[in-house]
């Protein structure tokens, strides 16, 4: 019998790295190159959602991961802060 995962944890279980990696690349890039506020505020809703990824997924990485996540966040940050003002 396979073991269910319940809520988000089981729906991003069953995602396809390939897709959820397309689709993440896409609004990257629509969010770095759409200028001013608008881009920033897309990069700002794209930190966002890989803060409640990292929540999520936080007891169950390596601490390894757990710093390139952070970095990466944290730049992600700043990007979309810089593209604000």
């Amino acid at each position: 019998m396979q073991r269910t995962q319940p809520g988000i944890a089981g729906r991003l279980a069953r995602t396809n790295p390939t897709t959820v990696f397309l689709v993440t690349l896409v609004l990257a890039l629509v969010a770095f190159f759409t200028p001013g506020v608008i881009g920033g505020l897309l990069t700002l809703l794209l930190a966002g959602a890989l803060a409640a990824l990292l929540v999520t997924t936080w007891t169950v990485q390596t601490p390894q991961t757990r710093a390139i996540r952070l970095v990466v966040l944290t730049l992600l940050v700043t990007a979309g802060l810089v593209k604000l003002l």
